[in-house]
């Protein structure tokens, strides 16, 4: 059985202005779409079922502790559990934990992620999100955070930060109440613990909320402080929703948004699985309305990748039709291509290369920023 996706930094001494402004247009993005037509609801029934928001979150249905049924439906900004039947002990796990997510989370990647990408690197992470509650049925709203010393993209990282923005009913965080902080301007009730599989550090509102928009990045610095993370490590995932132990139809995530900016620092020489340095080439052949694409991305360091996800933006107009080599979604904006079971690695001072083909409308232009695993890459 899949264990549970619960989401288990030292304090920045230096909050520039500009996180005030990320932090505002993050609240505003949950609730701006992209003009175009509007997108259909989608019904997930199935036990670990997910599709695409916004196009750049994943939600999932996640139900993991129960065969009872359980679904979620996926609107353009968030989802609602539809349907939560049957109840599990409050004395234990909660029997499903149906989200929404930025990052990686068994091997699904959400379109165009950052992440993970290394905490010193990471400048600011600013979220917001908006819940809303039901009564008749036991449950917490938790906002949940992953860090692994390494760029995880599958599997269980090794610290969780859970945010309970909300509890319902005689349930409690994995381990034991061991004080009290303020983080991000709010009152939270810490516990800490170990589920088994991850350390865990909860932190617990004293009274409900309803919608708030945070920099998630007040909290891993928390955990770093704590000893339960390091900045040589990675945020893998940024979700929410709700873990609900009994019953749960009714609650809903009305809108999220989360964004990772980088420049915050950088990887260190020897960081296991990331390069200290990379180059990428991007070689094109373009006509009218359409065009090919074939991407070098060199590795110039002495420690090989294993494992990589290159993150980059097409330029308005463009979308890919085809790719080789590589999976690529989406398929215009910002965009992610992962390498496929047979090019995962790339040697120290070795390179990979993948294409595709793509249309465009206007004048045709190169994207300038590119980044492996986190990390910005020069553009040859």
């Amino acid at each position: 059985m899949r264990p549970l996706p619960r989401c288990v930094r030292s304090v920045r001494t230096v909050r520039t202005a500009l996180m005030t402004m990320l932090v505002a247009l993050a609240s505003l993005a949950a609730l701006v779409t992209t003009a175009g037509p509007a997108q259909a609801d989608t019904l997930i029934c199935d036990q670990f079922g997910t599709t695409t928001i916004q196009g750049r979150y994943v939600v999932q249905n996640n139900r993991w502790g129960t065969s009872a049924t359980q679904c979620v439906n996926a609107t353009a900004t968030g989802f609602e559990l539809t349907r939560a039947d049957g109840s599990v002990p409050t004395n234990g796990a909660p029997k499903s934990y149906p989200s929404v997510y930025n990052g990686c989370h068994y091997t699904n990647c959400s379109p165009g992620t950052s992440l993970p990408m290394r905490v010193n690197s990471i400048s600011s992470a600013p979220s917001s999100i908006s819940y809303e509650y039901v009564s008749n049925a036991v449950y917490n709203a938790s906002y949940d955070i992953w860090l692994d010393p390494t760029p995880k993209t599958d599997g269980v990282s090794q610290t969780e930060i859970m945010i309970w923005f909300n509890r319902v009913g005689p349930i409690h965080p994995i381990g034991s109440k061991t004080g009290t902080a303020t983080v991000a301007g709010r009152s939270w009730e810490v516990w800490t613990g170990n589920n088994g599989s991850n350390d865990v550090i909860s932190f617990v509102a004293p009274s409900a909320i309803a919608s708030w928009s945070f920099d998630v990045m007040d909290f891993v610095d928390q955990a770093v402080t704590r000893g339960l993370a390091q900045e040589s490590w990675y945020v893998t995932s940024v979700q929410a929703g709700f873990e609900p132990w009994e019953n749960g139809a009714g609650l809903k995530v009305e809108s999220f948004s989360s964004t990772v900016n980088g420049d915050g620092g950088g990887p260190g020489p020897g960081d296991p699985g990331t390069p200290a340095a990379c180059r990428v080439t991007y070689a094109t052949n373009s006509w009218p309305g359409g065009f090919t694409a074939n991407v070098t991305v060199t590795n110039a360091s002495a420690t090989p990748v294993n494992g990589w996800r290159v993150v980059f933006g097409l330029p308005a107009g463009q979308r890919v039709t085809h790719a080789w080599n590589a999976a690529i979604s989406p398929s215009s904006g910002t965009v992610t291509a992962t390498n496929t079971a047979s090019n995962a690695q790339i040697a120290a001072n070795g390179s990979q290369s993948f294409g595709f083909q793509g249309t465009y409308s206007g004048t045709f232009a190169k994207p300038t920023q590119f980044s492996l695993n986190g990390t910005a890459c020069a553009v040859a």
